[in-house]
């Protein structure tokens, strides 16, 4: 639901064409993740057919003809509630790390050595998003620090795990 939703407030903001959405979309939302031109027209295609935008005539230029996009008061309502909605969090219940400490532990392997390499990697992905902090421009460091509180909430939840393992251990073989 992102990227329609990201690529309608871009148009509420000015009417564009396919081109200069995938570029705004990359610069302020993407990091790391471009967005595919075939995904920006084929939601853009899906906009129109459900209303939340209108395609204008062709416009010649230097290349092939472009068509600017704009968007409709449907397609404008849709951005305004959806940026007065909540977010879901996203902590799930049932998370990857944890289904593998517990199959780990299942299975008689060692659930702490998993839990050692992965602090390993957060560690070092931290160390990523620490220099992307120091020398990025504003958007990424606000970015990065998004991503460091949900890898220091992981690291936090690595060491009560291991604090932890014993008694899980008995929980998932009884």
């Amino acid at each position: 639901m992102t990227v329609p939703m990201t690529l309608l407030g871009l148009l509420e903001r000015e009417p564009s064409h396919g081109y200069d959405l995938k570029r705004d979309y990359d610069t302020y939302f993407c990091r790391g993740k471009p967005l595919l031109l075939g995904q920006v027209y084929s939601t853009l295609a899906r906009l129109a057919r459900d209303g939340k935008v209108v395609v204008g005539p062709a416009e010649p230029g230097s290349g092939p003809d472009r068509k600017r996009y704009v968007i409709t008061d449907l397609g404008a309502t849709e951005v305004e509630q959806w940026l007065t909605e909540p977010v879901e969090s996203e902590a799930p219940l049932q998370t990857e790390l944890f289904t593998k400490v517990v199959l780990a532990l299942m299975l008689g392997r060692d659930a702490q050595a998993y839990l050692d390499v992965q602090r390993a990697a957060h560690v070092r992905r931290m160390r990523e998003l620490t220099e992307i902090k120091r020398t990025g421009p504003l958007v990424d460091k606000l970015l990065a620090d998004h991503g460091m509180f949900r890898l220091e909430a992981d690291l936090r939840w690595i060491e009560v795990t291991s604090a932890r393992l014993g008694a899980l251990a008995e929980e998932v073989r009884g």
